[in-house]
């Protein structure tokens, strides 16, 4: 059977055949990928790297490829929200898994390995700031991955039916899904105890979404302490972020291995704020390049 030809409006590339957002041709990339919501996290990164390849960028997506004591490894910033991961995930995917001269989707298949490297805050007591989590689980409070047919398939819907129940949720608002990282990526991080792990809850935005009230009220003022409070077998939700819980969708619904890891640089529970959140970025980013190598 014919493989079906995928129209100029549904893959766009640029006129030097790149992927049209990220910019990026498919030897431009490594199997393991770093993603970073700063651009200017990526130099950051590579800084690290013993050589560097490949520099790209367009509009927030930035892109290194170089190697680290060994390993080719690509660094990718992704800019900020769940709307951005939809882009990078499924043109980072169409790098490996769709032939760009035939415009068809490849008969085998390849999986990426991609690591998000973040900040967070936290909504735990015992989670100090200036700590690492690895998240067991994304729980996403935006409307992303209800767009795709085969949400179902991933969704813990146990979870969420439970958290919707415990939060009163808003039925106006999205509602939550709740998606498993790559158990095994975990594992290579979490065995050394210097991690925390949990569920990270992925939200549409900073301000209100997360409860911060500057001159406009919140819709529910006591969300995050319903939310901190949660308990569903033993899984707590640990920290607040605004990209996870996406890219584990998306990794799981195209085969890809995914691990989401953040710096806690403040702490909702207890009100403080990082002293050094740039010391500690470079820390995980450190302790995360070597981990990924060994």
């Amino acid at each position: 059977m014919k493989a079906a030809h995928l129209s100029p409006s549904e893959l766009i590339l640029n006129p030097d055949g790149s992927i049209y957002h990220l910019n990026l041709l498919p030897e431009d990339i490594a199997d393991t990928i770093i993603t970073v919501g700063d651009q200017d996290r990526v130099d950051k990164v590579s800084r690290f790297f013993d050589t560097v390849e490949v520099q790209k960028q367009k509009r927030e997506f930035k892109t290194h490829t170089g190697t680290y004591r060994g390993k080719r490894l690509t660094v990718l910033s992704t800019g900020i929200g769940p709307d951005n991961i939809d882009i990078v995930m499924n043109e980072l995917d169409a790098l490996v898994n769709i032939d760009f001269n035939t415009r068809t989707i490849r008969e085998e298949k390849n999986s990426l390995t991609i690591v998000r490297v973040g900040t967070s805050g936290s909504l735990q007591a015992e989670i100090p700031v200036g700590s690492f989590v690895a998240a067991e689980m994304g729980l996403g409070f935006d409307n992303l991955l209800h767009f795709y047919k085969e949400l179902k398939s991933i969704n813990d819907v146990a979870f969420t039916e439970a958290f919707v129940k415990h939060t009163h949720w808003n039925p106006d608002n999205s509602k939550p899904y709740a998606i498993e990282g790559d158990a095994s990526l975990r594992e290579k991080f979490t065995k050394r105890n210097d991690f925390f792990e949990g569920v990270t809850a992925t939200n549409v935005g900073f301000y209100g979404p997360q409860g911060r009230v500057l001159r406009l009220a919140v819709q529910d003022a006591d969300l995050n302490d319903k939310v901190a409070s949660f308990n569903f077998g033993g899984k707590k939700i640990t920290n607040f972020e605004m990209e996870t819980a996406a890219i584990y969708g998306m990794a799981s619904l195209l085969d890809h291995k995914a691990l989401s890891l953040n710096a806690i640089i403040a702490n909702r529970a207890d009100g403080t704020f990082s002293e050094d959140p740039k010391k500690d970025i470079s820390t995980l980013i450190s302790r995360t390049l070597r981990i990924l190598t060994e």
